[in-house]
């Protein structure tokens, strides 16, 4: 199958400028890891220009093997006990009003790194007691207690992808279980109503519009409160192939249907990612 051409849309916003440039001195100097290098995010540019990022935890290497993303798959080393302690300082440099934590899957670890996660919201609470926290989690093997640790902590808003549809978890997210991830966010809202959830799904990997239109129903069965939808980009060749580029007319489309089955916010366009805008979207009181 020839390789589709990308379409004039998908042009990332953002360019090198002395604050683009910083910031990933700064990350370096504080040997701080963000999912916006690790994960090629076209849009890392134009956050980088607004002063912030997505921090990722618990390492760089991941223990499942996706093949839609660019995380490297090995065997993890230690977590680092400095690292909330780093990000804790680096929010408070950049005077963030709100900041998104998220990790690399660790199921090595007895709770899958949801201490790690607790650990890095208390330390920047800490510091910043006025900065909004996300967290956009892992499913933790279904495991109640990691979940537990991560409602304790008290975020701002709990976020997990469900990524794509039930029918490509196989070949797209092999080491996952799609009714896994509904549970998960539903039993986020039995521990505490009032906290928001998040998720987010990619497209052009397949799907169909009704399968689409089912995950939405499947997310709001499950009390998810926000939904971010945008277009899936193979990170090289030896990932897995996108099938399609959706048109910004399909993702407006599907940003009414989700908001017609009840979602609260919706973020869809070609370049939304799930932490995209995070604190102008998400961040802002309803």
């Amino acid at each position: 199958m020839p390789e589709l051409k990308k379409p004039h849309w998908l042009k990332s916003r953002g360019r090198f400028t002395p604050d683009t440039m910083g910031l990933p001195a700064l990350f370096k100097k504080r040997r701080i890891k963000t999912v916006c290098e690790a994960a090629a995010c076209p849009n890392r540019l134009e956050c980088y220009g607004n002063k912030t990022a997505t921090f990722l935890i618990c390492g760089s290497v991941c223990t499942r093997h996706c093949t839609f993303c660019n995380i490297g798959f090995e065997t993890p080393g230690p977590l680092d006990p400095d690292e909330p302690s780093r990000i804790a300082e680096t929010v408070a440099d950049l005077h963030l009003k709100y900041t998104v934590i998220t990790s690399v899957t660790r199921d090595d670890l007895e709770d899958g790194g949801a201490g790690h996660f607790a650990e890095t919201v208390k330390a920047i609470r800490r510091l910043n007691p006025d900065t909004k926290i996300e967290v956009l989690i892992p499913d933790f093997q279904g495991k109640t207690g990691p979940l537990d640790t991560i409602c304790k902590a008290t975020p701002f808003l709990i976020a997990h992808n469900v990524e794509t549809v039930p029918r490509l978890y196989t070949r797209v997210r092999p080491e996952a279980d799609y009714r896994r991830s509904l549970v998960l966010l539903e039993r986020v809202k039995e521990r505490d109503p009032a906290v928001m959830t998040k998720s987010g799904i990619m497209l052009g990997l397949g799907e169909t519009t009704e399968e689409v239109q089912r995950v939405f129903s499947d997310l709001r069965d499950s009390h998810c409160d926000c939904l971010t939808i945008g277009q899936y980009l193979p990170p090289s060749k030896d990932h897995f192939p996108v099938k399609e580029y959706i048109t910004p007319g399909m993702f407006n489309f599907y940003r009414e249907q989700a908001l017609e089955t009840g979602f609260s916010r919706v973020a869809s366009a070609p370049l939304v990612r799930s932490s995209y805008n995070a604190g102008e979207f998400f961040g802002r009181e309803s």
